[in-house]
């Protein structure tokens, strides 16, 4: 039950880094923040392992994920709902 709040934690940590490091008007509040910081660390791990800085089973650090959530972060802004308006 631990792994939970850590993740979670993590997450929220992570996703908050990733706006602040790209200001902007952004969706949503605590939830949606630490999804995205949870989804980051996925998509950190995934390039990681695919440029071979990580083996199977290590997960990413907290650059790799933050890095991965402002990826996650600019996909959204870029080809979001309000892009998709027009």
């Amino acid at each position: 039950m631990f792994w939970l709040i850590k993740t979670a934690i993590v997450g929220l940590i992570v996703g908050a880094l990733a706006k602040w490091v790209m200001p902007g008007k952004d969706p949503g509040g605590f939830w949606m923040t630490m999804g995205l910081g949870i989804a980051g660390a996925f998509v950190g791990t995934m390039i990681g392992r695919f440029t071979g800085l990580y083996d199977q089973g290590e997960a990413a650090g907290w650059i790799m994920s933050t890095i991965g959530a402002v990826i996650l972060l600019w996909g959204y802004r870029k080809f979001g709902p309000a892009k998709a308006q027009g």
